[in-house]
């Protein structure tokens, strides 16, 4: 049998890996009886860390939020300073930062009291980010809600807005959430399909859990990211971005040309149509022309446009104040 305090930080990583323990696999993945795992529970309840208990033959142990924050061996500006940051790097679309960065946030989350959760949405609501990039922003909230319904194997529903725009109400057993290109999302099994899905996570709305814990099902892939991965490959349409551009038809043909169809309508004016994978790519290329253009459609193409304009103006605005003597 391991020693009492190598099997304290053991029994305290498997209550922050899962939201709700039973009582009896908890003590055998402790190799421990139930009774040594109810003095363990207080040992750890007297360092502080708040374990809620079930009682009953199917009760069962649960990391739960405190009124103040269990010694992690960090203070309380170091807590806050450590989930803004996570927040912030589970967006980084570096490879192996974001998924692990979503997974600690979610054990940070679960046990920090509300005056501090307080304090990291209000750093996120008044701290601009100037991140470049063509992904779609995805709301940190959002991100740590899934994440822990995911861990938690906790049904979920939410408002999800499709390709076409349509709206649909969703309900879900979450099983993984997966970052590819820069882009977030959910893997799961949709009870209204009946069949697995993947949801992009700048779709989802209003995430909601049930409290409804399920058995997870066998996904019909070699892992969660080979899933989404198909399923895009499957279903991904083209993008046909069509604009109106004041610059000369050969300097356009000779940026645009591989992907575009160029006419030219007035003595330095074209009308462009360029096929991409999304309207964020068809922009870039407009981007790179160095030259005046209007947008004509389709509209998802239209507001990716003014977002990168507000991020732009931000991020010069910014650096301006910064100037400043």
């Amino acid at each position: 049998m391991a020693s009492t305090g190598s099997r304290a930080l053991q029994l305290l990583s498997l209550l922050q890996t899962n939201r709700y323990w039973p009582g009896q696999e908890l003590a055998q993945r402790l190799g421990v009886s139930a009774r040594t795992l109810r003095r363990d529970v207080e040992r750890l309840r007297d360092l502080g860390y708040p374990v809620d208990a079930t009682r009953g033959v199917a009760g069962g142990y649960q990391l739960a939020a405190g009124a103040s924050l269990p010694p992690l061996v960090v203070d309380d500006d170091e807590a806050v300073a450590l989930a803004v940051g996570l927040r912030t790097a589970a967006q980084s679309g570096i490879a192996g930062v974001d998924e692990a960065s979503v997974r600690a946030l979610a054990k940070i989350v679960q046990v920090m009291p509300p005056r501090l959760r307080r304090r990291v949405d209000a750093l996120r609501t008044t701290t601009l980010s100037t991140a470049l990039g063509p992904a779609p922003s995805t709301d940190p909230g959002i991100l740590t809600t899934l994440a822990q319904a995911c861990r938690d194997e906790v049904r979920i529903e939410f408002a999800y807005v499709a390709r076409d725009g349509q709206t649909s109400a969703r309900a879900v057993e979450p099983h993984r959430l997966v970052s590819i290109e820069r882009r977030w999302y959910l893997v799961a099994y949709d009870l209204t399909r009946f069949d697995w899905r993947s949801f992009r996570l700048d779709r989802i709305a209003e995430p909601r859990p049930t409290g409804t814990r399920f058995r997870p099902r066998v996904l019909p892939a070699e892992d969660a990211a080979e899933y989404v991965r198909e399923s895009l490959h499957s279903h991904v349409e083209p993008t046909v971005v069509e604009a109106i551009v004041e610059a000369a038809h050969d300097r356009v043909v000779e940026v645009l040309g591989r992907w575009s169809t160029v006419e030219e309508t007035n003595q330095g004016v074209c009308s462009v149509r360029i096929t991409a994978d999304s309207a964020e790519w068809a922009l870039f290329g407009l981007a790179s022309l160095d030259a005046p253009f209007r947008i004509i459609g389709p509209e998802e193409a239209v507001h990716a446009a003014a977002d990168w304009g507000r991020r732009f103006t931000r991020s010069a605005t910014a650096m301006a104040i910064e100037e400043r003597p």
